[in-house]
């Protein structure tokens, strides 16, 4: 079996040392009062921190160093970089009162990973877990909560740049990070031959959108975001209530969905063939059927 050139196996890692630099990027362009970059910044350290690991498994150049190198570099990233972004931007009128809001992010940012971390070893996992991510990940996370600076940059000021709605929803977004809730993991989701060609011209689209109206397009993008996680609520649940569809591709999974569906909606129609079926026997016992009375004319 041939081995790793030990210049490639640097290569993920290298990656995530940019993004590392990427994310403390940000807090150099938001105290400069640059937001938008800032923004740019934080989302280019999310988009190489979904490349290093996949190109680590696809080289075969995974270590321990390299999953350590990213944590760290996840938690610089996604936990103190828009913790002090936001707080540059909207939360120093009320130093003490904003700094707890970006302590307390930054913290979550920290548990997410750290839980992150200890599940990857964890024995007792269904099948099915690794289709889902426990929480908001890091990434998306950061994201969200920086969608009050991309609202206040693309409309204007309003109740999304006060101070209470921006500590907030800091809040709520480190509160998803390091809740229970289910979210759809990438790595997982495969594509027919078929979707190819047209998730291609998807892309082009979402990256003329990203280019000419960045802003809106990162809007746009969380807010889809955000709408998958109940359907990604529901999957979870149906999965854990059906074993037989853990380890079956998607194809026999969305037929034994059906065919739940249709056990569902057969019943309650087969009982009222039943139903009428004994009610017309009860009248054919009685004589008051057409066949009775034919059968007594004809005596």
């Amino acid at each position: 079996m041939a081995r790793t050139a030990p210049g490639v196996r640097l290569l993920p890692n290298a990656i995530t040392v940019l993004a590392l630099c990427s994310g403390l990027s940000a807090v150099m362009f938001a105290l400069r009062g640059q937001p938008n970059a800032a923004i740019a910044a934080t989302a280019v350290a999310a988009l190489l921190d979904g490349l290093d690991g996949r190109l680590a498994r696809l080289l075969d150049a995974t270590s321990k160093i390299g999953a350590e190198l990213d944590s760290l570099s996840d938690n610089v990233s996604f936990g103190v970089a828009p913790a002090l972004t936001l707080y540059v931007w909207g939360l120093h009128d009320t130093p003490n009162y904003g700094w707890v809001v970006a302590l307390v992010f930054a913290v979550c940012m920290t548990l997410r990973l750290a839980r992150f971390n200890t599940l990857l070893v964890d024995p007792d996992q269904p099948p099915f877990a690794k289709e889902f991510f426990v929480g908001v990940p890091a990434p998306a996370a950061a994201l969200l909560a920086l969608m009050p600076l991309m609202a206040a940059l693309q409309f204007g000021d309003g109740w999304w740049s006060s101070e209470p709605a921006v500590a907030a929803w800091m809040l709520a977004c480190a509160g998803l990070a390091i809740s229970r809730v289910p979210t759809l993991s990438l790595k997982t989701i495969k594509v027919s031959p078929r979707a190819v060609a047209p998730l291609l011209v998807l892309v082009g689209v979402l990256a003329a959108a990203v280019i000419v109206y960045p802003l809106g397009a990162l809007i746009l993008a969380m807010a889809v975001y955000l709408g998958h996680v109940p359907y990604a609520i529901y999957r979870h649940r149906w999965l854990a209530r059906h074993p037989e569809a853990w380890d079956v591709p998607p194809k026999e999974r969305r037929a034994i969905r059906r065919q739940h569906g249709r056990r569902l909606a057969v019943r309650p129609a087969l009982r009222g063939r039943v139903a009428a079926g004994a009610f017309r026997r009860v009248r054919l016992s009685r004589g008051g059927g057409r066949g009775a009375r034919k059968d007594d004319s004809s005596k």
